[in-house]
């Protein structure tokens, strides 16, 4: 998550999850996991979130619109159009990580998991990319 508070340095707040192809493991987030995401950023942001999000199918689900509306008083979403990746800054952010990531020659999952944290770590100290990616997708930063 891209957030962005006026007068606040922007932050970068993720999770990641390893698939590695276990019986009944869980491919990918589940939207418990976008949900847990959103609280944690509550938490560590301190205040009232408005989540603009794109239209990814566990975005949409009956469990995650029941979250929604039972935090409405601190939770606000907008819903990106259907296929506008331009107006999404975690596109900006995932670029950044894939092209450094482009000459790994990693020896198993685990050493990409790393590298990707790692990356993710970094850019979470680097407040200017994150307001870059902002600011590429035509969003103001000036609140």
């Amino acid at each position: 998550m891209a957030c962005f508070k006026p007068g606040r340095r922007s932050r970068l707040i993720y999770a990641i999850r390893e698939y590695r192809g276990r019986k009944d493991e869980p491919k990918g987030f589940g939207w418990r996991d976008f949900r847990d995401l959103v609280v944690r950023a509550r938490i560590q942001l301190g205040g009232p979130i408005v989540l603009v999000w794109d239209n990814v199918r566990l975005h949409l689900t009956a469990g995650m619109k029941q979250f929604i509306a039972a935090n409405a008083e601190w939770l606000t979403v907008f819903q990106l159009p259907a296929y506008a990746p331009d107006l999404n800054p975690t596109k900006g952010i995932w670029a950044l990580v894939k092209r450094d990531l482009g000459n790994l020659a990693a020896t198993d999952l685990g050493e990409i998991t790393r590298a990707v944290k790692r990356r993710l770590k970094k850019i979470q100290y680097r407040p200017d990319l994150v307001d870059g990616c902002i600011a590429a997708t035509g969003l103001s930063l000036d609140g």
